[in-house]
């Protein structure tokens, strides 16, 4: 009977890749060779609030191009591997599916008999842009917004045992007003190619009708408390929320509240957590009915704070843990030549980052793009600061780069605002368990910019735990916590701001370009470019030198244009498909050390 088995799922295996392979002749990295479709990113997608039981629906999906506005086709296209943008290579299509036109998905699946009498809650990590979902020709709900996580409760719809689920999905690209970040439809210089679709892990969960939805941590390093906060789904007065800490695997603390209340705990001499020492406290979360715990999840925390403060030269800093603390990272786009927004492999995901420690950073800036949540994760345990963007969308009118705005803003249209807002709200309650993202960005240069003052107090009284950058290198208004000033190549400290913290937003962007490691043989773009490492390396040391200057006479912190190449840019410390490094990683690593250490010496 094993040997039948055996044999049924090779054979199983060898249809699947015969109807699969990655399309075009583009270059890929290393991880795209390891792709198999009969397990694609296997790893738990939600890792701050994690079950035992759950199933995974990536894989090969039947899929199809059509006319928006007609039904569904009775005829596919062929098949795509999910969760692979259709314009990425690793989708196996590589199909432009543009504004005019719907992507049509389509696959079958089972829920397993042991969850039965369970309510089955279907998650999609993304869909960019808009996504409408059928389970078993009925239509269960819809979601726009193509960076934050959502899900349905699918259990009156599952019918037999085969169930079929369809996804529809329409993006405009650069003809919507939508947050869409770097994508164009006709990439060029730092504009890149479309993603439609889905571009992250699609998956089912059981959990009983009373079941905790959300869980959120809030740290307090001066009276040593963690607040959790739960949200949970169908509970009753009476109903208990159980909450304990364990560090290093042994229960040091808990404590219980009603549905509904935040779990307050003191923590007795507590570690605290930062990139050079990112110390995570683990916990359970039990909901209670009855005396009977109902749903348990796992989550952790960390014991952090993300403040400012006025220095002796009377310079406001940025502060960590209530000390003065330099941030500096890269500028980090998140794409990657043969998935586009999606890594090939959870290994792939959590390199980039092993790769800016050690280029000696301690912040990474992720740039108008937002990552799967296993992303955020690996900055949490390895210990990286985050600069999270909102993705940018709209227009971009009237820029004025050094100086502060004098001039009117952008007006959205109701829709517009309306879009930005609720997904901006979306990514904030998606990433606010993550202890890593130290300062928000609702802005980029100018682009979509608009009432700017309203946004950013917004977003501070909405999340008062970190630091609102208001506009990075955009239209500058005295507003929220942050100047941030962009200079290419070199850095310059053109506007400074004596009320706030200034830092230098990006800088840099030495272009580099190496054969046989390129997105196109012309074309390719830098703010400067040179022919070796060695040149190349030495004007990053010489903008260094000049940066530890600045940092002592203002700058708390600086962003280097960017991690890697991106298609057409060639600017990156690695290559687009991430194998070759193309500066000294030790010799970067050592002046980067000697800014970071600049303020305090």
């Amino acid at each position: 009977m094993k040997n039948k088995v055996a044999v049924l799922l090779l054979l199983i295996s060898t249809i699947s890749y015969a109807q699969y392979k990655p399309a075009g002749d583009k270059i890929k990295t290393k991880w795209a060779e390891s792709v198999n479709v009969n397990n694609v990113l296997p790893e738990y997608p939600r890792p701050v609030m994690e079950r035992s039981q759950w199933k995974n629906l990536n894989g090969l999906w039947n899929y199809a191009i059509q006319e928006a506005g007609l039904a569904e086709p009775l005829k596919f296209d062929g098949k795509i591997l999910v969760p692979f943008a259709a314009e990425s290579s690793l989708s196996g299509v590589m199909k432009e599916v543009g504004g005019k036109n719907e992507l049509w998905y389509e696959t079958n699946f089972t829920v397993d008999n042991a969850w039965k009498g369970k309510d089955i809650l279907l998650h999609f990590g993304a869909v960019d842009w808009k996504a409408d979902v059928y389970i078993n020709d009925v239509k269960v709900g819809s979601h726009s917004g193509g960076y934050s996580p959502f899900s349905f409760n699918i259990t009156p719809f599952i019918t037999g045992k085969n169930q079929k689920l369809v996804v529809k999905v329409w993006d405009p690209t650069n003809d919507g007003p939508q947050p869409r970040g770097k994508q164009v439809k006709k990439p060029e210089g730092i504009w890149y190619t479309p993603v439609t679709g889905i571009w992250q892990t699609v998956w089912l969960e059981p959990v009983n009708k009373k079941h905790i939805k959300a869980v959120r941590p809030t740290a307090d390093i001066d009276h040593n408390t963690i607040s959790i906060a739960t949200q949970t789904e169908g509970t009753a007065a009476g109903d208990i929320v159980e909450v304990t800490v364990l560090q290093d695997n042994r229960p040091i603390a808990s404590g219980k509240a009603v549905a509904g209340q935040a779990v307050d705990i003191v923590l007795k001499n507590p570690k605290l957590w930062s990139p050079e020492s990112p110390y995570l406290y683990d916990v359970k979360v039990k909901l209670i009915t009855s005396g009977k715990a109902v749903d348990e999840v796992k989550s952790y925390f960390a014991m952090r704070k993300i403040s400012t403060k006025r220095d002796e030269q009377g310079i406001v800093r940025m502060q960590l843990n209530n000390k003065d603390y330099f941030h500096f990272g890269p500028l980090d786009q998140g794409w990657w030549p043969d998935g586009l927004y999606t890594a090939p492999s959870d290994e792939a995901l959590k390199y980039d980052i092993v790769k800016t420690k050690e280029l000696g950073f301690n912040m990474i800036r992720k740039h108008v793009k937002v990552e799967p949540q296993r992303w955020y994760t690996h900055c949490d345990r390895m210990g990286i600061l985050v600069w999270q963007d909102m993705p940018s969308g709209d227009d971009n009118p009237i820029w004025q780069m050094h100086q502060y705005f004098d001039g009117n803003e952008l007006k959205r249209t109701a829709e517009s605002e309306a879009i930005y807002k609720r997904e901006w709200r979306e990514i904030l309650d998606n990433l606010y368990p993550y202890p890593c993202i130290a300062v928000w960005v609702p802005f980029n240069e100018a682009w979509g910019q608009f009432k700017t003052v309203e946004i950013a107090e917004w977003t501070k009284n909405y999340d008062p735990t970190r630091l609102v950058n208001s506009s990075s290198g955009g239209n500058h208004f005295q507003t929220a916590d942050i100047l941030d000033i962009h200079h290419y190549p070199g850095p310059k400290m053109p506007l400074y701001d004596a009320r706030r913290v200034t830092v230098l937003g990006e800088y840099g962007g030495i272009g580099l370009p190496i054969e046989g490691h390129l997105w196109q043989t012309d074309r390719n773009w830098g703010y400067t470019q040179f022919k070796n490492t060695t040149e190349t390396t030495d004007l990053y040391i010489k903008y260094a030198e000049e940066l530890k200057k600045l940092a002592k006479s203002g700058f708390s912190a600086a962003v280097y244009t960017q991690t890697t190449d991106v298609e057409g840019e060639v600017n990156g410390f690695m290559t687009y498909d991430r194998k070759v490094d193309k500066m000294d990683f030790q010799r970067v690593n050592k002046v980067n050390q000697e800014v970071i250490n600049s303020i305090s010496e």
